[in-house]
């Protein structure tokens, strides 16, 4: 048998080339110099950076601070997310036509526009805005979630089976009762399921938020940073973990618990 051979086409090639070209470019033109990093003096400084974190504090007075802190990140996380799936539901029914053109077009751009402004930003305006603490990271979440679970909900809604709706029409209920009686329930577990893994994302977000001054776990871990307080931003960044991890293993727990069910 022969072996197949691939042909390399001229486009390919030339897509290499100006990618390859395009890197040697940006490290010219940012005077990156990579060797530093390998050398004696800048290994030495990575390693003793390093090694400063695998001695976390542990005092009392640091994790009463980190479980309040864990806490504010918590309830940030939960009541934004709660707030955005409100939203989403809410609007996901004119975005997918449910009450004319206009509407779906407004909800939809909407959705668009919340989407496209990173959690970080809307921190930054809403701080301006709200001032510094926890609401100002609540209410960034909940603007960001909004548009991604608004574009979500609504494609699961247009996607849904319209049987059931329609014999609920056929014999004489209206829109209202057609909806919750005929899509509802075989809407709602997708919705719970996008709802669950944007509040895991929004957990890992809102440690970030407080970089912002937005409050939680991610300000005390910027504030230590800033300070060259290694150990205490260690266990900052350990508390963070354990926190992702336990609402990972909820959040599973709730989907096999009910989802899996229905």
């Amino acid at each position: 048998m022969k072996e197949a051979r691939f042909p390399v086409r001229m486009s390919n090639l030339l897509l290499l080339l100006a990618i390859s070209g395009a890197v040697i470019a940006a490290f010219r033109y940012l005077v990156i110099d990579i060797t530093t990093l390998f050398d004696g003096s800048g290994l030495g400084q990575m390693w003793g950076y390093f090694t400063e974190f695998l001695r976390p504090d542990l005092s009392p007075a640091h994790l009463k601070s980190l479980t309040r802190a864990a806490l504010e990140t918590l309830a940030m996380s939960a009541v934004g997310t709660l707030l955005a799936a409100g939203l989403a539901a809410t609007l996901a029914l004119p975005a997918a036509g449910h009450f004319g053109r206009i509407p779906a077009q407004l909800a939809r751009w909407l959705f668009n526009l919340l989407r496209a402004i990173p959690e970080l930003v809307w921190a930054a305006l809403v701080v301006l805005a709200a001032g510094l603490g926890p609401n100002a990271g609540t209410l960034a979440l909940a603007l960001h979630t909004t548009g991604v679970l608004g574009r979500l909900f609504t494609e699961a809604l247009e996607n849904s089976p319209v049987a059931a709706a329609e014999a609920i029409r056929c014999n004489g209920g209206g829109r209202t009762a057609a909806f919750l009686y005929g899509t509802l329930p075989t809407l709602w577990p997708q919705w719970l399921a996008y709802t669950l893994y944007r509040w895991e994302n929004n957990i890992r977000v809102s440690s970030v938020l407080g970089f912002v001054g937005a409050g939680g776990l991610g300000q005390m871990l910027y504030i230590h940073l800033s300070l060259f307080q290694q150990a205490q931003a260690s266990t900052v960044i350990l508390t963070i973990i354990l926190l992702v991890l336990a609402v990972d293993s909820f959040s599973l727990w709730v989907r096999h618990r009910y989802l899996t069910a229905s």
